[in-house]
């Protein structure tokens, strides 16, 4: 995905055994480098803000007699991927709410089974490996979006304000977030630089990771179509076609496994996921906000990552953001937003959403440093606190 420069002769022109070869390994390796350097600074502002939030989990957790790792590695949604994959997925669809792990896609448990498989340790602790060194790649490839579009210092500030989000503790879970977010990232970025199959891979791997999995194959699909308007090429028509395959596979599998053809969709019922429009989302929010006298923190939390959610992606159409970036955005919003299920998770959900932090990032950037400092310290002791009290005092699954 990196650009390589060519191997050259000394007379600066390229060998006739090397003109259809490529770029020779060290060439790839050296563009590897390079654009890991470039996007140290991110890397290193996104260690910092994890660090912090762990290290107040972790005093946190002590003085209330609580392990980290068992919260970090083994509970909620962790516990569902490592007992597919121990066991493998059910056989029938059931009539139990909440049971069948059909409803959880593949490829995060099949990578912490196979990884598993040639380390030491157990799977817990593979999958909590495997979730950190996803999150290590989403955040290079949220700043590689961010210093394409606009600079550097933009791609830096991205990946700082994507660390700093306030359920940002799931980054660093046996979740799969990480996983899809970096799928997500370096799939856009590979549509905004021209690299159709790439990006039809990656979305293919994140329609294998999540069920917003759909949002990252349109945000491929859509551009790759519009742009044979200027001229037919096979490889974005060939990117379209591929690109929801992954999402496409895993469910039409389900079909095949209970035996119908809305086997996946039966499923989500049975979770209570089923998308009524934005109905329930209304009610809860109408609920929360208007009758009850006490309301749970954690849910006033959601409440208002959803509303602001919704300001900063009028804000991005106002900017005119790229096409991939907001159809990325729009159709996860769509998704999230429009489900009748569970309404506390939903903040979560919107953890990959990061094109549509690129507003505040650039409002920052063009604020005097005294307020940037302010703000982005406000964002990250928030971001801290909430994590923590997500994980140590709501009392469902974050």
């Amino acid at each position: 995905m990196f650009p390589t420069a060519p191997d050259t002769a000394p007379s600066g022109r390229v060998p006739a055994a090397r003109r259809h070869a490529g770029p020779l390994p060290g060439a790839r390796a050296g563009a590897l480098r390079a654009a890991l350097l470039r996007a140290a600074p991110a890397l290193t502002a996104y260690l910092a803000v994890r660090l912090t939030s762990l290290l107040l989990l972790t005093l946190w957790a002590h003085r209330q007699h609580h392990g980290v790792w068992p919260i970090l590695a083994t509970q909620w949604d962790a516990a569902w991927y490592l007992g597919i994959a121990d066991h493998g997925y059910a056989h029938e669809l059931g009539t139990r709410y909440d049971a069948n792990n059909l409803a959880f896609f593949p490829l995060y448990p099949l990578l912490v089974k196979a990884v598993a498989a040639v380390t030491p340790g157990t799977r817990a602790t593979t999958g909590l490996c495997l979730a950190v060194a996803a999150s290590l790649v989403a955040a290079w490839g949220v700043y590689a979006v961010g210093a394409h579009l606009h600079d550097r210092r933009t791609g830096v500030l991205l990946a700082t304000l994507w660390a700093a989000l306030p359920v940002g503790l799931v980054q660093w879970m046996g979740y799969t977030e990480s996983l899809f977010t970096a799928c997500a990232a370096w799939a856009l970025y590979a549509v905004l630089t021209g690299r159709w199959l790439w990006a039809a891979g990656l979305a293919v791997a994140a329609g294998l990771t999540r069920p917003t999995g759909v949002a990252v194959a349109a945000a491929v699909t859509v551009p790759a179509l519009l742009s044979l308007r200027r001229g037919f090429s096979g490889r974005p028509l060939a990117a379209a076609l591929l690109a929801p395959l992954g999402w496409c596979g895993y469910v039409g599998w389900v079909g095949l496994r209970l035996h119908r053809w809305d086997g996946y969709f039966a499923v989500q019922r049975l979770w209570h996921n089923e998308w009524d429009g934005g109905l329930e989302t209304l009610r809860r929010m109408r609920q929360l906000l208007m009758y009850d006298s006490t309301p749970e923190l954690f849910l006033v939390l959601v409440t208002a990552t959803l509303l602001a959610s919704a300001a900063l992606f009028a804000l991005s159409l106002w900017d005119r953001q790229p096409l991939p970036l907001l159809v990325f955005s729009g159709v996860l919003l769509l998704i999230v937003l429009g489900s009748g299920g569970v309404y506390f998770p939903r903040a979560r959900f919107l953890l990959p959403a990061f094109p549509l932090l690129l507003p505040l990032a650039r409002h920052l950037l063009r604020a005097s440093p005294r307020y940037r400092v302010l703000m982005l310290g406000a964002a990250v002791a928030a971001g801290a606190y909430f994590s923590a009290y997500m994980a140590l005092v709501w009392p469902s699954a974050p």
